[in-house]
This record gives C-alpha cells, structure tokens and sequence, in this order.
C-alpha cells in the first residue's frame, strides 16, 4: 500500500505538466477560470487531464483534496 503523500507537485505530473516549482508557478499564472466555471469544464485542459480529474473528484481519490486546492488556487 502507498503511503505516500501526494503533494501538488505530483499532480501536476499526473496531469503531464512541469511539475517543478517554476512550471506551476507559470501555470498558475498563465491560467484562470471564474466563479461560475467548473475546473473540469476550463478551455485549457485536454480531455486525459479534464478525464482525470473528473475520476479523482468523483470517485473521491486520493488526489481530490489536491484538485480542490488546484481549484481554489486557478481562482486566485
């Protein structure tokens, strides 16, 4: 069993992005969605990374805190 903690880091790699402080730093910056825009439904995911966080919201895996925090931090 792993029991590693997942940090944001590693969800970006899920998600096949520049997972170093840098890379999330620009992605951060680079994109935003509004109040009444679901992360899920954002323009600037393809459909393996919309795909992937739909499951871990859904099925409430591990990753569903760090989407959460993904979330809030697209809104900042």
């Amino acid at each position: 069993m792993d029991t590693t903690s997942a940090t944001l880091a590693h969800l970006f790699e899920q998600l096949g992005l520049d997972s170093s402080d840098a890379g999330i730093s620009v992605f951060l910056s680079q994109h935003t969605i509004n109040a009444n825009t679901n992360l899920i439904e954002a323009d600037f995911w393809n459909n393996a990374q919309r795909a992937f966080l739909e499951e871990s919201l859904k099925d409430d895996a591990q990753w569903s805190e760090l989407v959460d925090q993904l979330d809030v931090l697209l809104r900042q």
